[in-house]
């Protein structure tokens, strides 16, 4: 092939991958839902599992602490933050111990407050309560909380709503000072903040969490105040961020090696440019696989995709390798070929098993992988040695086994003093000893020691928990029933025995929907 064949050649590839480029780049959905990446749940446990993990408060609370200031300001400051995310889409619900108000408790309920509420169990609406009720909310009027209690009285003069407020508190809640939550040195403000997205969407998590920081920095202004938050929704941004950082890292040096790899076994600056073609061509064809087969592309998919279609960078680098200056590339991978092909139709089938895993997430992974790995190859065999000819059918590349330099680093690495069977010895007893002596547990049973969350974020949330009575939702009942009705009056019946449980000291706490709904029986 002529000096100008080639480069149409290498232009019409790279205009290839760029025209693959813009595609995606129109195209391309990035998910971050890692049920992507469950067995699709079938029973309804399963069922209630995932929802629980993913949908659940549990999985989208963040706890919230601000320092490092005068408990007066960090008062104001909690004031101000709650007040902001209130209003941010992407918070369902927030709370640091305010006044109860009307907004706490939802519209569909209110007009039933007098029924939920049970003060009118022990008391008549009759002219002597409502007399006295009337007085007391004189007083209230006169009170610095008369503007929030103004509002309610024309359809609410009991304040059955805030008494509803109020009683959903429960009764463990956190040491209120200056109006708010605080931790019980008084030193810090608390919140507690649900965020609108899942558990299972780290995009939305660290869409949520930018939003509080920003109404930080407004609620904090000039202030020395400081913001701590933990959660699950904070772990896995913190966690995804540094993997990221981490593989952005690793691939910088990667690339970097094996681009000096390259120069130094062959000598030539073509070789990382052409022995990157079919690496890129392989990613790229991978990722039109996935996204056109699919709704959208998870991140671990292009995470571990393109981690796994970089074997194919060994391809070119064969070639290379079994290429001689007097052969024509074309003898050699046709040589070649067969081992190669061998290798790339063996990893293959081995990922053809993802398929049968019934995830979504594996699949998108065996897509990306089998036909990245299979541009790759089939690149490497019959396009890339056309850009190897030098128009007289020899490699362009010289012999690295030729090269006196590389020649005489073989003759130093073989020269090295072998480790022999004293040597070996030496090291197996220098092995046993570091076992036998190691300091701590030889076996490690502890799940959480598996977390990539650093232990002093693990040990903030823990102690934020305990100071906010954050539930640590271990355990999970289900009460069945043919209805809403049959369950709300089996759920009922079960109050008065978790409660027993809970002043014996057997149970920590409870939560169930009888608490805040009662049957329509009762």
């Amino acid at each position: 092939m002529s000096h100008t064949a080639r480069w149409a050649l290498a232009l019409a590839w790279i205009a290839l991958l760029v025209l693959a480029g813009a595609w995606l780049s129109r195209n391309l959905e990035v998910a971050g839902d890692l049920r992507r990446f469950m067995p699709e749940p079938r029973t309804p446990e399963q069922k209630l599992l995932v929802e629980g993990v993913g949908e659940g408060p549990g999985s989208r609370l963040l706890l919230v602490a601000l320092e490092g200031d005068a408990p007066e300001v960090l008062a104001a400051q909690s004031a101000a933050l709650a007040e902001a995310l209130s209003a941010d889409p992407h918070f369902a619900l927030v709370a640091n111990g305010g006044t109860a108000s009307l907004e706490q408790v939802p519209d569909s309920l209110r007009p039933y407050r007098y029924l939920l509420s049970p003060t009118l169990d022990s008391h008549a609406l009759d002219e002597a309560y409502l007399r006295s009720e009337l007085q007391a909310r004189l007083q209230d009027l006169g009170s610095p909380a008369g503007h929030l209690v103004e509002p309610l009285l024309p359809a609410d003069p009991t304040l059955e709503v805030l008494a509803l407020a109020e009683q959903w508190q429960g009764a463990a809640s956190p040491r209120r000072l200056h109006g708010v939550w605080f931790d019980h040195a008084g030193e810090r403000a608390l919140l507690l903040a649900q965020t609108g997205a899942a558990g299972f969407d780290p995009d939305g998590q660290a869409r949520a969490l930018d939003a509080l920081r920003a109404a930080f920095d407004q609620a904090r202004g000039d202030s020395a105040a400081r913001l701590v938050v933990t959660g699950p929704g904070a772990f896995s941004v913190e966690v995804g961020g540094h993997t990221r950082a981490e593989a952005a890292r690793l691939g910088s040096l990667d690339s970097v090696a094996f681009v000096l790899l390259l120069l130094i076994a062959y000598r030539s600056w073509r070789a990382p440019l052409l022995g990157a073609l079919p690496l890129v061509s392989g990613g790229l064809a991978g990722l039109v696989a996935v996204v056109a087969g699919f709704e959208a592309v998870h991140g671990i998919t292009l995470a571990f995709g393109f981690t796994l279609v970089g074997v194919a960078q060994d391809y070119p680098i064969h070639l290379f390798s079994n290429q001689r200056a007097a052969a024509s590339p074309w003898d050699s991978v046709r040589a070649l070929w067969p081992a190669l092909a061998v290798g790339v139709v063996a990893t293959c089938i081995a990922y053809l098993a993802f398929f049968a895993a019934g995830v979504e997430g594996l699949s998108q992974l065996a897509v990306f992988t089998i036909t990245g790995l299979a541009v790759a190859a089939l690149s490497t065999r019959y396009v890339l040695p056309a850009l190897l000819d030098d128009g007289h059918g020899r490699g362009a590349f010289a012999d690295p086994a030729a090269s006196p330099r590389m020649q005489a680093l073989w003759i130093r690495l073989q020269s090295l003093p072998r480790l022999g069977v004293t040597g070996a010895i030496v090291l197996a007893i220098i092995a046993v000893g570091v076992v036998w002596w190691r300091p701590g547990p030889f076996w490690q049973n502890d799940l959480s020691r598996l977390t990539p969350v650093p232990e002093a974020s693990l040990r903030a949330d823990e102690e934020l928990r305990r100071e906010l009575r954050a539930p640590d939702v271990r355990h999970l009942a289900v009460v069945p029933g043919t209805d809403g009705e049959a369950v709300l009056q089996a759920s009922e019946a079960l109050l008065p025995v978790l409660e027993g449980l809970r002043r014996d000291g057997v149970l920590a706490g409870y939560d169930l929907a009888a608490r805040y709904l009662p049957s329509a029986a009762t």
